[in-house]
């Protein structure tokens, strides 16, 4: 699995490399701005980009928007955002296109290798991996608002952990209840929401996003 791997800082990054090395991945580039972050994804066409939010020369939002518009000049490049913060309008872009895998992660709440190369691995196979904070930062903008008042409090359970790419059968480890409510408890979302049910992924990072978007 090759990967493109975006970070300024030298340290973190060859930290990145060494460690996605020792885990089988083939580093297809490592870079630490912007327009080679654009020219390393076009040109080496990787399966999975990580990719930190702030890359020089702006060190504001330089290596999302890279991934912004990679994604649209190949729909579905699975794209792992590495961030200090939720910047939540681009948090939001990212998750709507409901292509292919995505994922973000706040750097300071990856606290072990297994963590982050399972992310790495569901992303890049069209998953979803995204930290709680970040999925309760976007809840929050618009608790009050009436798609998400018509949730049951265990629906809205269910919908963050769905919002973290997690499988029916984790999702109810987690919460300690059978795979059928879990399926059932989705069913409602999806229809709440006015989303068709459906199985992908991206689709149910989407009945996080019906929510936010409903209330523009």
């Amino acid at each position: 699995m090759r990967v493109v791997v975006a970070e300024d800082l030298f340290l973190l990054r060859d930290g990145l490399v060494r460690m996605l090395e020792a885990f089988g991945f083939e580093i297809a580039a490592a870079v630490d701005n912007g327009p080679e972050l654009t020219r390393a994804l076009a040109e080496e066409q990787p399966d999975v980009a990580v990719v930190d939010v702030r890359l020089p020369p702006s060190f504001s939002d330089e290596g999302l928007q890279c991934a912004l518009q990679a994604r649209a000049q190949r729909p579905g490049l699975p794209v792992l955002v590495l961030s200090q913060h939720v910047e939540q309008l681009y948090a939001r872009e990212l998750l709507a296109d409901g292509n292919g895998g995505i994922g973000y992660l706040l750097k300071d709440r990856v606290f072990h290798a297994a963590q982050f190369i399972d992310a790495v691995r569901r992303v890049a196979e069209g998953g979803t991996a995204m930290d709680p904070q970040v999925i309760q930062q976007l809840l929050s903008r618009r608790s009050q608002d009436r798609p998400m008042a018509q949730l049951t409090a265990r629906e809205k359970e269910v919908m963050e952990l769905m919002a973290q790419g997690r499988s029916n059968a984790a999702i109810a480890g987690q919460l300690v209840v059978t795979e059928r409510a879990v399926a059932k408890h989705t069913s409602n979302i999806f229809a709440k929401l006015q989303l068709p049910p459906s199985d992908d992924d991206n689709r149910r990072v989407l009945a996080v996003l019906a929510y936010l978007d409903q209330g523009r």
